[in-house]
């Protein structure tokens, strides 16, 4: 198929383009020209920016496409320009999330029909007014709409997630055995899963029948606690057993509100998805271990020199004040 991809360059994305041509597909990918990105050269582009409806326009009139995939659509009104424009299409296949769903969730694994209201962030609200939009032009006839929910994805090119974010002197604390902040009693689960496998569910839906009109959870297979998360980091990178330091989701939230988005958001909900539909319909498969995937994630970030020290961010200086807090409030009742 002549496959359109909006976005094209980014973590999944970049994955995705690259299996649309090992699949056969003809790939263009419609982008601002901003990000470098490792891509084949059977890759065509299309520059301009996606707010841009002529520049959308121009791309659609230039190659013709049976199908796009949308990986940078945030907003209704995005979703609402698309549809317009891309009428007629064979399929749209639009790249939503997890986050669509409300937290907490009643029932652990999640299927795809889990309530939506009320929204657990605004990125959430957007993404699921993006997915009413598509599908209900599924149902109007513009073109087979399909939706992809990948969950926490990683891979070569991004960051290890932590409990304070992204910072990648997560990195190095872990390799020199520096403690390291846990929110919670590290016991909620969380579940990566490598670009590569959310990915290829992407490119296994472009012109699958089955996939029309559909949503899908593609998400981990490896779901683990979060002091599983940070022991598998440090044994991925051959580093000390962590010193993990629990601190309460709400005083993390409170003491540095300006980190901790993510963390409220996200980290601290105990979530599990059901990817049964998508192995079913979509040969979805979970082959990249979180263990695996590290290594490679973190021998990009040393290839291209993004780690930054250990020191660069507060962590010390959380991490001490909260044992000297828990200290005196032990030697109040008489404990050390």
């Amino acid at each position: 198929m002549d496959v359109l991809v909006i976005g094209g360059t980014g973590l999944i994305s970049t994955a995705v383009s690259r299996q649309l041509v090992a699949a056969g597909h003809d790939v263009t990918c419609f982008t601002r020209g901003e990000t470098d990105a490792e891509l084949p050269d059977a890759v065509s582009f299309v520059h301009g920016d996606r707010d841009d409806d002529a520049a959308l326009e121009r791309a659609r009139d230039a190659v013709g496409p049976d199908c796009v995939i949308d990986m940078v659509c945030f907003a209704p009104a995005q979703a609402e320009a698309a549809v317009e424009i891309f009428a007629g299409i064979e399929q749209y296949v639009f790249c939503s999330t997890v986050d669509v769903y409300h937290r907490p969730l009643a029932t652990n694994p999640v299927t795809e029909d889990a309530a939506r209201e009320p929204a657990v962030s605004e990125y959430g609200a957007n993404k699921a007014a993006c997915e009413d939009r598509f599908l209900a032009a599924h149902d109007d006839g513009a073109f087979a709409a399909t939706v992809l929910r990948p969950w926490s994805t990683y891979g070569e090119g991004g960051p290890v997630l932590h409990t304070l974010g992204v910072g990648t002197y997560y990195v190095d604390r872990i390799r020199k055995g520096k403690p390291i902040v846990v929110h919670g009693d590290g016991q909620s689960l969380w579940g990566p899963c490598h670009r590569d496998d959310v990915a290829a569910a992407f490119v296994a839906a472009v012109g699958n029948g089955a996939a029309y009109g559909e949503c899908y959870h593609v998400t981990s297979e490896e779901v683990i606690t979060w002091n599983q998360y940070h022991r598998t980091v440090a044994d991925a990178l051959d580093a000390p057993e962590p010193d993990l330091v629990h601190v309460p989701t709400t005083v993390l939230a409170d003491a540095v509100p300006d980190r901790t988005a993510m963390l409220r958001d996200h980290f601290q909900f105990s979530t599990v998805f059901d990817n049964s539909k998508a192995r079913r319909d979509l040969d979805f498969e979970y082959t990249v271990s979180f263990e695996d995937g590290v290594r490679r994630t973190v021998e990009r970030l040393d290839a291209e020199d993004r780690i930054e020290p250990w020191d660069s961010e507060n962590d010390d200086e959380l991490i001490a004040a909260w044992r000297d807090a828990t200290a005196d409030f032990r030697a109040s009742f008489g404990r050390s």
